[in-house]
């Protein structure tokens, strides 16, 4: 599985939180990946979901990034598709640090473009710009 495959993994999980109860998340993720045809492997269900746990646990903390730089919105009247990119894009360029910026604004952009609204891709970026400036 490419990088780019497994963030949009990982994308689906974070996208399915804004639709269950915290305590239901690795239930729900288990099913996810154990009924997904697109995990060849358990190397690769084991990695979305270490990946997946890690940024579910810091979201409070990712969402604040995300209300500081962002005018006008907060994650609270963002879409879900374009919250759950961004909650992504932010652990990989605020909290991991493996990924070099552009690439996960990059990364981001492509999963809102295919995801989301005509705009989202753009919203995206925007959003994303000006936390890596403020960094």
């Amino acid at each position: 599985m490419t990088r780019h495959e497994l963030r949009e993994q990982v994308f689906r999980g974070l996208f399915q939180v804004e639709f269950h109860q915290p305590e239901q998340m690795p239930q729900q993720m288990k099913l996810s990946l154990e009924h997904n045809e697109e995990v060849l492997g358990e190397a690769d269900r084991e990695e979305i979901d270490a990946r997946f746990q890690k940024i579910f646990q810091q979201i409070p903390e990712i969402d604040e990034i995300i209300n500081t730089n962002t005018t006008g919105w907060d994650t609270s009247r963002m879409g879900k598709v374009e919250l759950s990119i961004l909650r992504l894009a932010v652990y990989e360029i605020c909290k991991e640090g493996e990924v070099p910026p552009k690439v996960a604004i990059n990364e981001a952009v492509e999963i809102a473009k295919k995801y989301g609204q005509a705009n989202s891709g753009a919203f995206v970026n925007a959003v994303l710009g000006k936390i890596v400036k403020e960094a």
